[in-house]
């Protein structure tokens, strides 16, 4: 009688680890993959479900939180329902308690302030982000987009120029500086800050197409390109994280 079951706790723990390897319902990361699933097939109750099941065995993911706004912002989006624009930026907020450098999310909380025409309130949050994280390139890099986007060319020059000094490397800073000295008729230097930019990261499409562009157009590179990405700075949150 022992041994059958010594036997049978044997069978339930092969069980157990044959379905921990295929991603079973209570590993919080494939929980949290199939949510991201139901997100992009547009089930977002379902995809909102998963997230909670995930956050529940691990509470303190900051990407479980920006997952659950951004199903959240979506929702709000698209049936125009104020509440749910709340609960978005609830769960932005309390992705940033846990991560206070979470790129993804400080873009996201910003874009929806814009949308909901609180746009001093998206320049206070990234400019504190960039007090608090002088070291780091990326809130200049969103505070550059900001300032694109309410039409301050200058200002957003001078963001993607200090984020270059603190890396000088940042194919993203160097593509939106492209950008913004294109926008500014500034065309042979933005040509040579899009190709530096894709010399550091060739997987740019938008990036490849204005630099193809600006040759057709006989733009010839400087001979001595300064450090200078684009990610066209669109008002729009990234994707959700798996």
């Amino acid at each position: 009688m022992l041994a059958d079951s010594k036997w049978t706790w044997w069978l339930v723990f092969v069980l157990v680890l044959g379905l921990v390897g295929q991603g079973c319902t209570w590993n919080p990361k494939s929980l949290n993959s199939q949510g991201v699933g139901l997100f992009q097939q547009g089930n977002y109750d379902g995809a909102l479900a998963l997230f909670h099941q995930a956050l529940s065995l691990d509470p303190n993911n900051p990407n479980f939180y920006y997952n659950l706004a951004r199903v959240h912002h979506q929702k709000g989006r698209q049936y125009n329902d104020p509440q749910e624009l709340e609960k978005a930026e609830t769960y932005y907020n309390l992705c940033l308690d846990r991560d206070p450098n979470h790129t993804d999310c400080y873009r996201a909380l910003a874009v929806l302030l814009v949308e909901q025409g609180r746009q001093e309130d998206a320049f206070t949050l990234l400019r504190r982000w960039a007090m608090r994280s002088p070291h780091l390139a990326d809130p200049k890099i969103e505070l550059a987009r900001l300032y694109e986007e309410t039409g301050d060319l200058v200002a957003a020059k001078e963001q993607l120029l200090a984020a270059l000094q603190v890396d000088p490397n940042n194919a993203r800073a160097l593509a939106a500086l492209g950008h913004v000295r294109e926008r500014q008729g500034d065309l042979v230097q933005a040509l040579a800050d899009y190709q530096r930019s894709l010399a550091l990261n060739p997987s740019q499409p938008k990036v490849a197409l204005r630099v193809t562009a600006l040759q057709g157009q006989g733009v010839a590179t400087s001979a001595a390109p300064t450090l200078s990405p684009q990610t066209t700075m669109a008002r729009r949150p990234g994707p959700l994280f798996r």
